[in-house]
């Protein structure tokens, strides 16, 4: 088993917060118990000597092909405060990602409708529409490269697959991205989309903290 040893990006008495690599999930499903917020739950066994049933809550989390930050509280009153803050959207969610082709604009913001649909895919929608959601992003180009673009991206809202369906909306799909039109997969799941920076509250001190996850290493053949 790989330990997230080397990814730990913060922690105190009552967060930890780690970088995920693409490919791994952040909770375990039925087919597997390999998962960060498990790898987590045992480093920590193993750096404190703790028991086994150590109490790590999944505050948010991020798709399999995703790397970058994620947060876990250590206790049940920091998890309780932070789950607040991510239902009401408080945390500032940024971005990193390298879509296909050159954007006609440096900066914008890109507001559509999503549905989730059962084929875990997300429907973009140009306007309103039942079942629906409305999602907001901006984006920033940041260098662009032989007809690849990278990006930081600042979510309003937080949608399932919002950057990905919303990126592939406008024509320029995520590398990598095969669901939402790219046209080759990457190794490993992963897909060119990290979650770069997490800013939030403290739920004990109410300190603004700001983490940061390192650029992935795989981005290096992109050149970008």
């Amino acid at each position: 088993m790989t330990h997230p040893i080397d990814r730990i990006i913060y922690i105190d008495n009552h967060l930890i917060a780690v970088t995920k690599p693409a490919g791994l999930l952040t909770q375990p499903d039925r087919n597997t118990d390999e998962s960060l917020i498990n790898q987590t739950r045992q480093w920590i066994n193993e750096k404190y000597n703790k028991p086994n049933n150590i109490f790590l809550g999944l505050v948010h989390r991020l798709d399999r092909n995703v790397s970058g930050v994620v947060l876990f509280a250590r206790t049940s009153k920091a998890a309780s405060r932070l789950s607040k803050q991510f239902r009401e959207g408080t945390p500032k969610k940024h971005y990193r990602a390298i879509v296909l082709g050159e954007l006609k604009e440096e900066h914008t913001t890109l507001v559509h409708y999503l549905r989730k649909e059962k084929s875990l895919r997300a429907t973009v929608f140009p306007r309103e529409t039942p079942a629906a959601k409305r999602s907001e992003l901006s984006y920033k180009v940041i260098n662009s490269l032989e007809k690849k673009t990278l990006l930081e991206v600042s979510l309003s809202t937080g949608r399932f697959h919002q950057i990905r369906a919303q990126m592939a909306f406008i024509g320029h799909p995520i590398i990598g991205d095969v669901k939402y039109g790219a046209p080759e997969p990457l190794p490993n799941q992963e897909i060119a989309l990290y979650a770069h920076k997490l800013v939030f509250s403290h739920p004990v001190s109410n300190e603004e903290i700001t983490l940061t996850a390192p650029e992935p290493k795989t981005w290096e053949q992109f050149k970008l």
